[in-house]
């Protein structure tokens, strides 16, 4: 069966690379971290391109047992940013992988890419 100039079995092939670069494009997106801050930077929190925290890091300033729910407020609050910069950053990547391998002019957008 040929498409456009392409038989089935490039068409496949070509798939099976692009399936393969984005499986490397995550791989090294989990190895990658960004750092929100909370509260002036009284909280930090580390989360990698997989959206996975992987630190949290509290200056002992901030630790008032009288008051632990500005802290867990302040935990929240960077934690949220911490997954929103990393899921922006995985989409930034992504793009760039899946929109190397396609033809120009066609727009990942509408598939949430």
């Amino acid at each position: 069966m040929n498409f456009g100039g392409e038989n089935m079995a490039d068409m496949f092939g070509k798939m099976m690379d692009m399936q393969q670069k984005m499986a490397e494009a995550q791989a090294a997106l989990a190895q990658r971290t960004v750092i929100a801050e909370a509260g002036g930077g009284m909280v930090q929190v580390t989360a990698n391109g997989a959206q996975r925290i992987v630190a949290i890091k509290i200056e002992p300033a901030v630790v008032n047992p009288d008051d632990m729910e500005m802290l867990e407020d302040l935990i929240i609050s960077g934690v949220n940013k911490a997954l929103d910069e990393a899921a922006s950053m995985a989409k930034v990547e992504m793009q760039k992988t899946a929109g190397s391998m396609l033809p120009p002019g066609l727009d990942l957008g509408s598939l949430g890419l």
